[in-house]
């Protein structure tokens, strides 16, 4: 291979050992965003050329064999883009004839030489806009003032759409990279309160929004607001939240209040690497949107992907995202990670089970797979990371103790945790039971300083032992305080 060939494999993002499938994806994905006829940036058509080239080279077994045949050996490089670190709980297994939890903690963040030196990406946003009649009064009101708010803020390459719904939908705010400004305003302020709540009106509506400037160089996302649980519509919402996923739109819900589902929200948003946000009271809904609006902007990576196959005898158990917005993560290849920030690594916290049946060598594959992310700047696909994760076996225990970043981490998820048994057991009417995690809960809270926390968790504690019931909005509050408590538990404390 000559200095001046190009690398087919670079271009395509897939590794040398990548299988025709494997080379056939990248190749769609690539042609879906470097296609001409929906990009027009000075130079990607030239790119795009460059991967129908490689792709023609890679897809035929004939002339791929003589192309590998002219590449030198290959040498491990660190990935251009993207830096990852992985920690474990402990330095290696034990030859035992129990299971063995294990965790990992994923870091993962911008290379340095990427990190602060590219513009931040434009945004293809849609807001969902519950406008159902339990929104009148304030909360409508600081709705309209705070879309106000944004679409003034809005930068010259920004589009943003707004849709409102009830048990129909309406476009408010059509996407159009040039608005009239006031007119718009206008559009805004006249949205009135009526009707149900049926979120999939709502949502098939943003959908059709972000799709009309769908553009991989942008941020395309979604944030659907609501305060009031939709019936009868969750599997097509979720449905069609797995073909936004699959198109690279983001969803984020937002509840009021304490009538929302947040399961339901969770999972909606989930799908997409996304997660749902509490606001209590109206006058918050300011903050969070303007906080989103923030965090959108400073993407690096809008989708990162963990391609894994099961190993045997190896369960994944359990996937947590940490930072930048906390949220259980469904265990399914590919896992959607979330986002990555530009000023804020991606934590994952990983739980394993290993059987005593894996340990009969020394050592054990526990995770097999690939790291994917999608860029929005570079127009190019990024290599994936081949993902192995390897631990030795040994007849006793080593003394080396875990990562503190890694019991940080499981310091603060164990709170969430507990919250979390204690909604299962109320959820099937062993309310006393539920109590006492809550009280259990509360000890550790109080012993890690979070006083404000603990005395919620005692009070709904108190109220299922008495009222066999949670608060109208304990549950919430205990869960999105915990989950919040998760955000810092990375960061190392300056020495």
């Amino acid at each position: 291979m000559s200095a001046s060939q190009p690398d087919h494999y670079v271009t395509l993002g897939v590794l040398r050992d990548a299988t025709q499938e494997e080379i056939r994806r990248a190749y769609l994905e690539a042609a879906q965003r470097l296609h001409p006829d929906k990009n027009v940036a000075a130079g990607e058509t030239e790119i795009f050329l460059s991967v129908q080239q490689a792709y023609e080279v890679l897809s035929n077994p004939k002339r791929r064999a003589q192309y590998d045949a002219t590449l030198p050996p290959e040498v491990p490089v660190a990935n251009k883009f993207i830096r990852h670190e992985v920690y474990y709980s402990r330095p290696s297994l034990v030859q035992i004839k129990e299971d063995q939890l294990l965790y990992i903690l994923l870091e993962i963040e911008p290379s340095e030489k990427q990190s602060g030196s590219l513009p931040a990406p434009p945004l293809n946003l849609c807001l969902v806009l519950d406008r159902s009649t339990s929104m009148q009064g304030d909360k409508m009101d600081v709705l309209k003032a705070t879309a106000v708010q944004l679409m003034r803020t809005l930068r010259p390459q920004d589009v943003l759409s707004i849709v409102s719904f009830s048990d129909r939908a309406e476009v408010v705010v059509p996407a159009s990279i040039n608005l009239d400004r006031r007119k718009q305003e206008n559009s805004i302020q006249m949205m009135q309160t009526s009707g149900g709540t049926e979120i999939f009106q709502g949502l098939e509506a943003g959908m059709k929004e972000i799709r009309r400037t769908l553009d991989p160089s942008r941020v395309n996302h979604i944030i659907l607001l609501t305060d009031g649980e939709t019936y009868g519509d969750e599997q097509a919402c979720l449905n069609l939240a797995e073909e936004a996923a699959q198109q690279n739109v983001g969803i984020t819900g937002m509840g009021i209040g304490s009538e929302w589902n947040d399961i339901f929200l969770d999972a909606l948003a989930g799908k997409t690497g996304g997660s749902s946000v509490y606001i209590s009271e109206p006058r918050d809904i300011e903050r969070f949107l303007v906080e989103k609006f923030k965090a959108l902007t400073s993407t690096y990576a809008d989708e990162v992907l963990l391609e894994f196959s099961e190993q045997e005898h190896i369960k994944l158990n359990f996937a947590f995202r940490l930072q930048p917005e906390g949220s259980q993560i469904e265990v399914r290849s590919p896992m959607h990670l979330g986002p990555i920030l530009r000023d804020t690594p991606l934590h994952i916290l990983l739980e394993l089970v290993v059987r005593p049946t894996a340990l009969e060598n020394h050592d054990v594959l526990l995770l097999d797979g690939l790291l994917k992310a999608s860029v929005v700047s570079q127009p190019l696909p990024v290599p994936p990371i081949r993902f192995r994760l390897i631990r030795n076996v040994y007849p006793e225990p080593k003394a080396e103790p875990p990562p503190t970043k890694v019991l940080k981490a499981l310091s603060r998820l164990t709170l969430y945790r507990m919250q979390e048994r204690a909604q299962v057991a109320a959820s099937q009417g062993r309310h006393d039971e539920a109590a006492r995690h809550l009280q259990n809960l509360a000890t550790h809270l109080l012993s890690q300083g979070e006083t404000g926390i603990a005395k919620t968790a005692l009070l709904e504690a108190q109220n299922l032992e008495n009222q066999r019931a949670w608060s109208e909005s304990g549950s919430k509050d205990i869960k999105y305080k915990t989950r919040a408590l998760l955000l810092g538990s990375g960061k190392e404390k300056p020495t």
